[in-house]
């Protein structure tokens, strides 16, 4: 199956979304999980341990900074959905301002990230990575600050694991998914608002909701 940035963008809209087997595999295929995994805004689990490395772990944050880099960081594991035309596509996506990422620097060295798609106020979150303890979970606390603080709705994780489980994430039925999927691309977010993300904040915040 080949696919342009249109028509991938036109999969996300209507609940669907593309894999390939494994990297070698030039092959698509489209995915519609009887039950999503979502992650609500309102339900990130910062634990004191999560909280006190998140103070002291030195590290800073980005968006869009090396969004490729963040694809490469999430593609390079033994096993992995994310084939070169995936990377091209996200690649044009990221080009046009649909595509984005959430880095996880410690210093110079690039150790975590995030990347997803979005449409609305719908953000697809499509993988992540760590090279550093804790950075994935960083990542993602500092991605659901910044999605609460610029107007998203909707929080898709596709697939339900444990890691995203211990953190709030939930499952919901397709029909569930499709509906608050049609109301979130109604709305507009801005995923690049100018915000001030200090890990005290990012805490504050979470600790208050969660």
């Amino acid at each position: 199956m080949s696919l342009s940035p249109e028509l991938l963008l036109h999969g996300y809209s209507v609940g669907i979304f593309p894999m390939a087997e494994h990297r070698d595999d030039p092959e698509l295929f489209w995915v519609d999980p009887k039950i999503r995994g979502v992650f609500p805004l309102d339900g990130f689990h910062i634990s004191r341990s999560l909280a006190r490395r998140m103070r002291k772990c030195g590290f800073s944050i980005s968006i869009n900074q090396d969004f490729a880099s963040v694809v490469d960081g999430c593609a390079d594991r033994a096993d992995t959905w994310i084939n070169s035309e995936l990377h091209r596509l996200y690649q044009q996506l990221h080009r046009s301002g649909h595509a984005h990422s959430l880095e996880v620097w410690d210093e110079s060295a690039l150790v975590g990230g995030v990347y997803g798609v979005t449409l609305g106020a719908a953000f697809f979150g499509e993988s992540m990575f760590s090279r550093r303890t804790d950075a994935s979970k960083i990542a993602l606390a500092y991605l659901i600050d910044r999605l609460r603080r610029t107007g998203f709705q909707l929080f898709d994780t596709q697939f339900l694991t444990a890691h995203l489980a211990s953190l709030g994430a939930i499952e919901i039925p397709r029909v569930q998914y499709r509906q608050e999927l049609e109301e979130a691309i109604k709305l507009e977010a801005d995923f690049v608002a100018a915000l001030d993300q200090s890990a005290e904040g990012v805490i504050q915040r979470m600790t208050q909701t969660s």
